[in-house]
């Protein structure tokens, strides 16, 4: 799967996996060494994340169910915990970086695509 900035028109990741599930969620990037550009994992249902016990940096996207952009959290540490968005549906995690190299904003449109 293909996740694209329309509003950019840019890719942000061309390798998605989906965690919808509890188990899944719950696992999300804990225990990887690092998300490899072209990556990324995305929560759903989700409206909040942790980096607790990660060993490195990611950028996040809070999107509502159409994949609009809520928040964007660049270059969240390691430990840390994000506020709630309660608009948010679901949460894309990227590696540090994509964000600004994509110019990725609140308000821009993603969609995701096979």
């Amino acid at each position: 799967m293909r996740l694209v900035n329309q509003t950019k028109n840019t890719v942000l990741s061309e390798d998605v996996i989906i965690a919808d599930n509890p188990f899944k969620r719950m696992r999300g990037l804990l225990g990887k060494k690092a998300l490899c550009t072209g990556q990324s994992i995305i929560l759903e249902p989700c409206n909040s994340v942790h980096t607790l016990f990660m060993r490195f940096v990611i950028d996040i996207i809070f999107v509502d169910k159409n994949y609009k952009v809520i928040k964007i959290i660049p270059q969240l540490t390691p430990n840390k915990i994000t506020p709630l968005y309660w608009q948010s549906s679901r949460v894309v995690e990227l590696p540090a970086g994509i964000l600004a190299l994509t110019n990725t904003q609140s308000g821009d449109q993603l969609r995701l695509s096979d």
